[in-house]
């Protein structure tokens, strides 16, 4: 049996370098919110796969949906014999997702290409090539995604000229001096100086940025991101990719502001961890792709829909909305009481939505990143798996298995808290 050290020589050896590796855990088996790796070391699991798994790693309902579906076929190309599983799965989530009047979805591979289709439909529909993102923002890594992508360390470095009509204003976040107001106003300057709005075919946001820092966009901000559209004619695309499926104690993150996209993307809670994701939007804007403009060998795989379809009956069944907002209670609450703690004065913001949840990491007033490489290092080694994020890579996320129990949410604060005490004494 070869060690996660072996691994990951070997790893490093195969793989390119370019795609990075928060540990050098090598999983052997996982349950729920644990993992065991080949070590034989068991980790509670705060990463969820990046909000993946949020019915937990190996959920029954899950197993035994994908071993019935292997029994009957693995693959067939959509495009060429159409299944149920597919057509069903579409119905199911036009039906939920949070877009107004009636719906139509297509079923993708990866976020990253949920989103290449989203700007595809918004331009067929519009007829209008330009489409706005905000800074921070975080929405693939293929070459309309890092364009959009509002972080230029790692994802846009080397990889340039992007495509053009791609626009970006600031993100609201007050914990970093940009309000709602100054948003929109950037946003109006654009609309000024730069791109007559009758150009912008959609404009896309994060209800919570992912990579950017798990940044909350304020409800009202929404709102009057939703006016403004509607007044010159442009798509709101919603990015719930990392937010949807319960995440935030909603279904979807836009609930919260009671606000309706035109399209939305979905993707990494879908499916447990199959490889699906979804394009659901208004069903004008989805039908004006011409027939095989929209598409992908793999889209809506078999397999990949039988696990949705049963994430979606566990969420409802086991109410995970409700977990969710559980989950976060416990953890924003022990997060404020570390944040009074004298002898680890760095955390300069708490902040959550659901069970979607951040610290911000400090010393002195400015940006710790040292310190929050620190904190996961010494986390491992405690048998807890944390990621990171942010503009400046000192956000420390905490996105556990909805299906986790009090007990190993509680468990896995007290492995940060004492991880995060060892790297403040470090930093000191």
């Amino acid at each position: 049996m070869a060690t996660s050290a072996e691994l990951h020589a070997r790893r490093m050896a195969a793989v390119p370098r370019g795609i990075g590796n928060v540990t050098a855990i090598y999983p052997k088996r996982a349950k729920n919110a644990e993992i065991w790796s080949e070590d034989g070391q068991r980790y509670i699991d705060f990463g969820a796969g990046i909000a993946v798994v949020n019915t937990g790693h190996q959920h029954p309902r899950v197993v035994k949906a994908v071993e019935e579906q292997m029994k009957a076929f693995s693959h067939v190309c959509f495009q060429v014999t159409p299944h149920e599983n597919y057509v069903t799965l579409a119905e199911r989530l036009n039906a939920i997702a949070p877009i107004a009047g009636p719906a139509k979805t297509m079923l993708a591979s990866t976020g990253a290409e949920a989103v290449e289709n989203a700007v595809k439909v918004a331009r067929a529909f519009t007829k209008r090539p330009g489409i706005v993102s905000f800074s921070g923002g975080f929405h693939g890594r293929t070459h309309i995604g890092m364009a959009l992508t509002g972080k230029a360390v790692p994802y846009k470095k080397d990889f340039g000229p992007f495509p053009s009509d791609i626009y970006n204003v600031p993100f609201p976040n007050t914990f970093h001096g940009v309000s709602s107001e100054q948003s929109i106003d950037a946003l109006k300057g654009l609309f000024k100086y730069v791109a007559d709005p009758s150009s912008i075919a959609g404009i896309i946001i994060e209800p919570v940025q992912g990579e950017g820092g798990f940044n909350i966009a304020p409800f009202e901000f929404l709102q009057a991101l939703r006016k403004l559209c509607d007044e010159h004619g442009i798509l709101l695309i919603g990015d719930e990719i990392q937010t949807g499926f319960a995440r935030t104690g909603k279904m979807f993150a836009l609930e919260h502001a009671g606000v309706k996209a035109d399209v939305v993307t979905l993707a990494k809670g879908l499916a447990g961890g199959f490889p699906v994701s979804a394009i659901t939007g208004r069903a004008d804007v989805m039908d004006a792709a011409n027939p095989g403009g929209l598409g992908g060998t793999y889209a809506g795989n078999p397999v990949a829909c039988a696990a949705a379809h049963a994430v979606l009956d566990v969420i409802k069944d086991e109410d995970l909305c409700a977990r969710a907002n559980a989950i976060g209670q416990i953890i924003m609450d022990r997060c404020r009481t570390i944040q009074q703690s004298a002898n680890l004065n760095c955390i300069g913001d708490v902040r959550g939505l659901g069970a979607m949840c951040a610290i911000e990491l400090e010393m002195n007033g400015a940006p710790a990143p040292a310190v929050t490489a620190a904190l996961l290092k010494s986390a491992n080694a405690r048998g807890l798996i944390l990621l990171s994020c942010g503009i400046y890579g000192n956000v420390i996320r905490f996105l556990p298995p909805l299906t986790a129990g009090d007990d190993i949410v509680r468990e896995g604060m007290d492995v940060f808290e004492a991880s995060l005490a060892e790297a403040v004494s470090q930093a000191g």
